[in-house]
């Protein structure tokens, strides 16, 4: 399926701007990207769209479920092109998620959720650093 079909099939008005930032996101196969990054893709490919507008389109794809919303640090918010459930590795330092691999990961003693609510999800975010080098 083309990007144009793929968006008017997810429901939105595909857009000069949303069909080119459809592009940039899902051509490379999955990916974490913020907006910033996306805009900053977008400006180098020749696409001119306000940084505004990359926030509202990613907003607008990640309600109609083409991409997941990763919040990671304070005000900084990832989008995943991958919506399966799966959890993250998290580079300190680098700013940089991974997938992590599908596997025995398992949450236990969740809580039970209030009345009238189900648990839709859980997402587990792993932060890593660099080991420590040892003192001599």
């Amino acid at each position: 399926m083309d990007l144009e079909s793929r968006v008017r099939a997810a429901g939105l008005r595909p857009t000069r701007q949303r069909v080119a930032l459809a592009g940039l996101l899902f051509a490379p196969g999955n990916r974490h990207v913020s907006a910033e990054e996306l805009h900053e893709e977008a400006v180098s490919a020749g696409v001119r769209v306000s940084l505004a507008t990359v926030y509202n389109t990613l907003h607008q794809f990640t309600e109609v479920g083409m991409l997941r919303i990763l919040p990671v640090e304070g005000s900084k918010t990832y989008f995943d092109t991958n919506t399966s459930d799966h959890h993250h590795f998290f580079v300190e330092g680098e700013n940089r998620l991974v997938d992590i691999p599908e596997g025995p990961v398992t949450v236990s003693n969740l809580p039970e959720p209030p009345e009238n609510m189900e648990i839709s999800h859980v997402d587990i975010l792993v932060r890593l650093r660099p080991k420590a080098k040892p003192l001599r």
